[in-house]
């Protein structure tokens, strides 16, 4: 790994930090306020990196000497955008709209060191097909996975082998950090 700026991640989410320390990254935890964007008009790619940016951006203000990351995870049934259920009947209404199908998961991520005015922006989708699910089989895996803070209603890490069927991609993606791209995208960092 190269020699990088001190190094931040701009989110709360203990899933992308877990991802993070596979990388053997020192970094600190500094959560973003930067509200979302949702715009019919932009891409599944477009939203996230955006939102990606945004988190990124409001954290390199406040610590313009550090290397920020910021990430936006949704998942997408064509163009229809699949966030985190507000409870669980809305969870169950998701699953349902899933099941039997194939959906993206995008995530965008965004790198700014702002003292350097450098930023690389990207994102990485990956292709997730669900099982054929009746309600009782979503309400089964409710009782062993909160889907509330999850986008999509759903966790592939957390007994993800009980409604997915397969998987084309980034596995580490679904889990909200494509760790293989950012790990070519920090080793390129002060090219």
């Amino acid at each position: 790994m190269v020699k990088l700026p001190s190094f931040i991640l701009a989110s709360a989410s203990p899933r992308r930090s877990e991802l993070l320390r596979q990388l053997k990254l020192e970094f600190e935890v500094v959560p973003s306020d930067a509200l979302e964007v949702y715009d019919d008009h932009l891409s599944p790619q477009e939203l996230c990196q955006l939102n990606a940016h945004r988190k990124a951006r409001v954290v390199s203000k406040k610590i313009p000497d550090a290397l920020v990351m910021g990430a936006d995870t949704l998942v997408f049934l064509d163009r229809k955008i699949f966030g985190k259920p507000a409870d669980l009947t809305e969870a169950k209404k998701m699953l349902l709209q899933l099941q039997g199908k194939t959906h993206q998961v995008v995530t965008g991520v965004s790198l700014i060191h702002l003292r350097a005015h450098k930023e690389r922006v990207f994102a990485v989708s990956t292709d997730v097909t669900f099982r054929s699910l009746k309600p009782e089989q979503i309400d089964e895996y409710f009782k062993k996975v909160n889907p509330l803070d999850k986008a999509g209603a759903y966790a592939i890490q957390e007994n993800g082998d009980l409604i997915v069927s397969e998987i084309s991609g980034s596995f580490n993606n679904v889990v909200g950090l494509p760790l293989e791209k950012l790990q070519r995208a920090l080793a390129v960092w002060n090219d």
